[in-house]
């Protein structure tokens, strides 16, 4: 899917320096903000972050043929005189708007997740599930802020059936300004939670910021949101008046509520065999949890609106993620490696999927981080988990600043040590277990505590 002169100077504004007779060759292949892997019939942006800077390398670019380079106003002096080039205010806003070129020349439906806890999960589910139509482009691993959904936008190729991206965002207005540039058609929203809380201030800033989401949403479209969330429900009103769906997982000897008249979609999760009953189908799902049945319940209501049959086609094996759902079996122990990253919600769903396990349970608990003054009331709540369930032993790693307040409130609880270097858990861990024990692995990404499981017997 090629970019011709006209569309882009429809969005950047006139070509400088072109020269009488080129514009015939000046159509590009490509979009590309890396110098790298750069090909000839690519348009180059020059992107500026914190830690790097496009413009530094258009010699490198120059180098390789290319016929034309996005730069920022004031750059111009970097190019030869002769040489073609769009300047702008902005360049990452332009790698937006020529994202957003290229999404309105794709013809396939888009759907767009976010929420505190799961969307990484769910988008990998949907994606398995939207398998059927044929091939689907998912966001690689984290492209979930501007530039990573623009990049996965501008990825897509015309043999794709369905594009599904993950938003996520670290303030107010972030989201919204995903939506602007790739205007879905279906809005996943899976939770409201308390990631982030010590940077939006509140969860009532946190369901704005995740709303945010629908601003730009394709007016037939949909948005999916958990049942039982009144606020949500209530901010989601502001943002968008069309359509919504509620969903509902719950156990399966509630399987009564399914007579229930009303517009939510409910799932019936039996747990004993990992099958989920929704409507009049029974789905086989290939990762453990409640929580995860119930990321599955995004992903069939998704499948559901682009009109996938489901005769037949009940039994999912998902892709696994690193620190995602990991099942680690060693001659030992099983390790259930949930080492991405942590909030409360998630770490309470962990504890769960834990607690269903035989023979004794053990965790490694590194601390949440980004709760800002609900820190220390987050890990209170956890630790009173812990204490009251069967869980054998808790290592927690947290900072040195934290370890004396944790420490003095869990003194008398020889069930969870105290520790502030992730090197002291192994040792730790190993004398502790025997065969047949469960080790649960779940912690902020700072910790990187993916780094340890190698050294657990």
């Amino acid at each position: 899917m090629e970019f011709s002169l006209s569309e882009l100077n429809n969005v950047l504004g006139d070509i400088k320096n072109l020269s009488e007779g080129k514009s015939d060759f000046l159509n590009f292949k490509n979009i590309s903000i890396d110098s790298r892997t750069l090909l000839k019939n690519d348009l180059f942006i020059a992107l500026e972050g914190k830690n790097f800077d496009g413009h530094n390398f258009l010699l490198d670019v120059l180098d390789k043929g290319v016929k034309s380079v996005v730069i920022k106003k004031g750059m111009q002096r970097l190019l030869p005189g002769n040489f073609p080039y769009w300047v702008v205010n902005d360049t990452l806003e332009a790698f937006q708007k020529l994202a957003l070129l290229k999404r309105k020349k794709l013809n396939i439906p888009i759907v767009a997740i976010t929420g505190s806890v799961g969307k990484t999960t769910t988008k990998e589910m949907i994606g398995g599930v939207l398998n059927k139509l044929g091939r689907i482009k998912l966001s690689h691993a984290n492209f979930n802020n501007e530039i990573g959904v623009a990049l996965t936008i501008l990825d897509t190729d015309i043999e794709d059936k369905a594009l599904v991206l993950e938003m996520g965002m670290r303030g107010l207005g972030q989201i919204e300004n995903l939506s602007k540039y790739s205007e879905p058609d279906i809005a996943v929203i899976t939770n409201i939670g308390t990631a982030h809380i010590g940077l939006l201030g509140s969860k009532k800033n946190i369901t704005y910021a995740k709303c945010e989401i629908s601003k730009f949403l394709n007016p037939e479209g949909v948005v999916i949101i958990p049942e039982n969330d009144p606020f949500l429900e209530k901010t989601l009103k502001e943002f968008w008046k069309g359509r919504v769906i509620k969903v509902k997982l719950l156990n399966i000897e509630n399987q009564k509520d399914i007579f229930k008249k009303d517009n939510s979609l409910r799932g019936f999760y039996n747990p004993s065999n990992k099958t989920i009953l929704i409507e009049e189908n029974t789905f086989e799902i290939s990762l453990e949890g409640f929580h995860n049945a119930s990321n599955f319940l995004f992903a069939y209501a998704v499948a559901k609106e682009l009109g996938i049959d489901f005769a037949g086609f009940n039994k999912f094996d998902f892709a696994i993620l690193d620190g995602r759902n990991k099942i680690l079996k060693s001659v030992k122990t099983t390790i259930y490696d949930e080492s991405y990253n942590a909030s409360p919600e998630s770490v309470k769903a962990c504890i769960k999927n834990l607690l269903e396990k035989p023979k004794s349970k053990f965790f490694i608990f590194g601390s949440m981080q980004e709760l800002g003054e609900e820190s220390e009331k987050y890990h209170k709540e956890i630790f009173n988990l812990i204490i009251n369930s069967d869980i054998e032993k808790c290592l927690f790693i947290c900072d040195k600043k934290n370890e004396k307040i944790y420490t003095n409130y869990l003194k008398d609880k020889k069930k969870i040590l105290v520790l502030n270097n992730i090197k002291d858990v192994p040792k730790e861990i190993n004398k502790s277990t025997k065969k047949g024990d469960s080790i649960l692995i779940k912690g902020s990404r700072c910790w990187q505590l993916e780094k340890i499981i190698e050294l657990i017997n």
